[in-house]
């Protein structure tokens, strides 16, 4: 074993794990560096993502095989301090080992600054919180990738909780409830997270207190507590190993129950290392219909008492206004907008209401704009990663929405010109066959995997922060900063791009109309989620002319995607098809240019106002 100059001019780890620059270095994959060191691929992408301590033994082959220098390891760095080194050295398989144990020693001495911590981080542990249909229940526990990974035998155990309110509702007025389980003290737990918390989808939120045995929650104002709805059921409980690492799944079956009504539920919790939960959860749901669920079982439970659905905990553009910092920027509003698209999926599944798919695909649009917005400071393989099954998604998504457009608007008023014309209703009534089967696919890739892996690839990023593992130093510190200067020099250079391009807008051709559209939809999602970090007044005044501009080019976008439609309509060799489709078109072609107006005037009205970010 051997120590080369080269090792002592390595990055601190603060920037990039020194076994990921090892490996990076020497152009292996995780599986084949794994293979060297003997753990498996899973536990090496623990130790890189700082989610688990380099051993004595995992150090000494680094040394071995790689020239690896301790010193390169900071007090932050999982092994790293001197007494963690020491500690490792006193290990008994060293006795065994032809190495030079006073060269490691001298390692230490001559680099005392970069072992100053004793221990490593704890580990970042992860619970999630998934849904699934009761019939697929008794499957999962035999699902061969949970035999395979399995340490311990099934335990099973009775479950009974009840909530708990005043008979008038003033803790859910408080947006809490009083949770009773069999065993175990009562606790206060929350429906629903503050709007501002970094939240996301299926993260199971600890109790915000523990109640003593006649304990009455102040929100209550010393009212009695009585229980309206319960759950009974069982509790089923196994170990899996996942590599090195070890988590917990925790199945819970049975009934939900209020005077009301009852229902059967299913929720499956999954606790361990984020990475390994993860992991774990997007190897399931390739392959079962497991989801986070749009609301935890306390809410369920009140929704259920109540007769009341579910409303969304967030809507709309994100809420960064708590943000202090321009990672808190991007965490929060990924997590906004994962859960918007999370509550929107089953509405557009049903196909009873074009919002549902037109709110998600906003959500699913604002999130591929976000990851382009923050490109400078989180770009990597994760980030492209996601932002590619986003685009696939939106692919898929888009003919739905796409005939809803058309039906509700140049449909609707074509039918009204020409309500006794029967070639003008017979091509309406197979616009509306195609907008079924339109429907019908979008139902397949919301009940596929597509769906399901997708989101679950948006909370790995989430969780991972892989943006943290490969910034330099000068992207810490502009993540770390406050998100003012960054968003200012964003929405600056989208505003500009945005005027150039709108020069001629009066002369301007169907086809530059539309790519002046995206420019204005661009500069409107990234201010979307920097506007709550900046004086509100100015802000909306901004937003207001921002969004007129874009639903006046909007108009005319929506007479192109009409034309390209009633090219999928000409599939039937019919007159009275190919006169009502040409009908449509002529009548397309002549709004774009009526609509032109409003275009201008929108324009006009947007270069008049200051931008909110240059404002005082």
């Amino acid at each position: 074993m051997h120590v080369t100059s080269r090792h002592l001019r390595c990055k601190p780890l603060g920037s990039l794990h020194a076994v990921r620059r090892i490996r990076r270095a020497t152009g292996l994959t995780q599986a084949a560096m794994a293979e060297a060191l003997q753990v498996s691929p899973s536990y090496l992408n623990l130790i890189e993502r700082n989610q688990r301590p380099l051993t004595a033994a995992i150090m000494l082959r680094l040394a071995d095989r790689y020239d690896f220098d301790p010193r390169t390891l900071t007090g932050a760095a999982p092994g790293g301090g001197a007494e963690a080194i020491r500690r490792r050295l006193s290990d008994p398989m060293f006795s065994d080992l032809d190495i030079d144990r006073r060269t490691i020693a001298d390692w230490i001495a001559g680099a005392p600054e970069a072992a100053e911590a004793s221990e490593a981080p704890p580990e970042q542990p992860l619970s999630l919180e998934f849904s699934l249909p009761v019939t697929e229940a008794a499957r999962l526990q035999r699902f061969p990738i949970l035999a395979a990974l399995r340490l311990t035998r099934i335990s099973t155990s009775a479950e009974e909780i009840r909530w708990l309110d005043t008979a008038e509702g003033a803790l859910a007025a408080e947006g809490l409830l009083v949770e009773a389980p069999k065993r175990g003290p009562r606790r206060l737990v929350g429906i629903a997270p503050p709007v501002a918390a970094p939240w996301h989808p299926g993260l199971v939120a600890p109790p915000l207190a523990l109640l003593g045995p006649h304990e009455i929650p102040e929100a209550a104002e010393g009212e009695p507590l009585t229980p309206f709805a319960a759950f009974s059921g069982k509790r089923q409980t196994q170990r899996l190993s996942l590599g090195e690492a070890e988590v917990q799944a925790s199945l819970l079956l049975g009934h939900l129950r209020s005077v009301a009504a009852e229902r059967e539920v299913a929720r499956l919790v999954l606790a361990g290392p984020a990475p390994s939960v993860l992991d774990l959860a997007q190897r399931l749901a390739a392959a079962l219909p497991l989801i986070p669920p749009s609301q935890g079982l306390a809410a369920e439970a009140l929704g259920l008492a109540t007769g009341q659905a579910p409303k969304p905990r967030r809507r709309g553009a994100p809420d960064t206004s708590a943000a202090e910092s321009l990672e808190a920027v991007f965490t929060l509003a990924i997590g906004h907008l994962l859960e918007v698209a999370l509550y929107y999926a089953p509405i557009a599944r049903a196909g009873l209401d074009s919002e549902g798919v037109h709110q998600l695909r906003v959500a699913l649009r604002r999130l591929r704009s976000l990851l382009k917005v923050f490109r400078p400071v989180t770009d990597g393989p994760e980030s492209r990663a996601l932002d590619g099954a986003l685009r696939d998604l939106l692919k898929l998504l888009g003919p739905a929405r796409d005939w809803d457009v058309f039906l509700a608007g140049i449909g609707a008023e074509m039918a009204k010109l020409s309500s006794d014309d029967r070639r003008m209703l017979s091509l309406l009534r197979a616009a509306e066959g195609d907008r079924q089967a339109a429907y019908q696919a979008l139902a397949a890739v919301l009940d596929g995997p597509a769906w399901r892996l997708t989101l679950l690839e948006g909370l790995n990023f989430l969780n991972g922060q892989p943006w943290r593992l490969s910034a330099d130093a000068e992207a810490r510190t502009r993540l770390d900063a406050p998100p003012q200067g960054f968003a200012a020099m964003v929405l600056e250079k989208r505003w500009q791009r945005l005027c150039k391009a709108g020069a001629n807008i009066a002369a301007m051709a169907p086809a530059a109309l539309h790519e002046l559209r995206l420019d204005a939809k661009r500069l409107r999602y990234a201010a979307e989620v920097f506007a709550p970090i900046f004086p509100a007044k100015a802000a909306r005044r901004f937003q207001r002319r921002l969004a007129a501009v874009q639903e006046e080019l909007g108009r005319s976008n929506d007479a192109a995607v009409a034309r390209d439609l009633m090219q999928a309509l000409e599939r039937d060799q019919d007159r009275g098809r190919a006169w009502a489709i040409g009908m449509v078109q002529g009548w397309c072609l002549a709004r774009s240019i009526t609509d032109r107006d409003g275009v201008l005037a929108a324009w006009k009205k947007l270069l008049a106002k200051e931008s909110f970010w240059s404002a005082d």
